[in-house]
């Protein structure tokens, strides 16, 4: 029902109605995720001498990894899920951007972009390339769980 009309055919007025409803409130959806994303990632923290840069893929990990497992599993499962929702909002807003690789790519670059601007401007944060790769690996597994059958089941094939 919610398919796409034939080459040549018009699609009934209810489904590009439905679909600027959906597109509309995955946009809607972005923007709120933007706002707490931002607020929570760019607002100044107290470094308590902890704030330390990584560029070594894999460091972060093994230090968080080697922390009692409540650690662990905050800040490994908050960088997992941090982006996670773009994986599910982007391809309902963009078809075109649908898959992982696409996905991969686009998020890489929006987390290198705020783990950047953290390293350089927000107090008591640091560049962690760790950080980059959980983010993607997040939006990832969003995407394959739920953003792919979500986007093609509100947007069509």
């Amino acid at each position: 029902m919610w398919q796409r009309a034939a080459p040549g055919q018009k699609s009934p007025w209810y489904v590009v109605a439905f679909r600027v409803v959906v597109v509309t409130a995955a946009l809607g959806g972005l923007g709120v995720f933007f706002y707490f994303a931002f607020k929570l990632t760019l607002t100044p923290v107290r470094d308590r001498g902890q704030a330390g840069g990584n560029i070594d893929p894999g460091h972060s990990l093994r230090f968080y990894l080697d922390s009692p497992t409540k650690d662990a599993l905050f800040q490994i499962g908050g960088n997992l899920a941090l982006l996670m929702p773009l994986g599910v909002l982007i391809p309902i807003v963009w078809t075109t951007l649908r898959g992982p690789i696409r996905l991969a790519l686009l998020t890489g670059a929006l987390s290198l972009a705020i783990e950047t601007v953290q390293g350089a401007f927000v107090v008591g944060r640091a560049f962690d390339v760790d950080d980059v790769i959980l983010n993607v690996i997040g939006v990832v597994i969003a995407y394959l769980f739920l953003g792919r059958r979500l986007s093609r089941t509100l947007r069509g094939t």
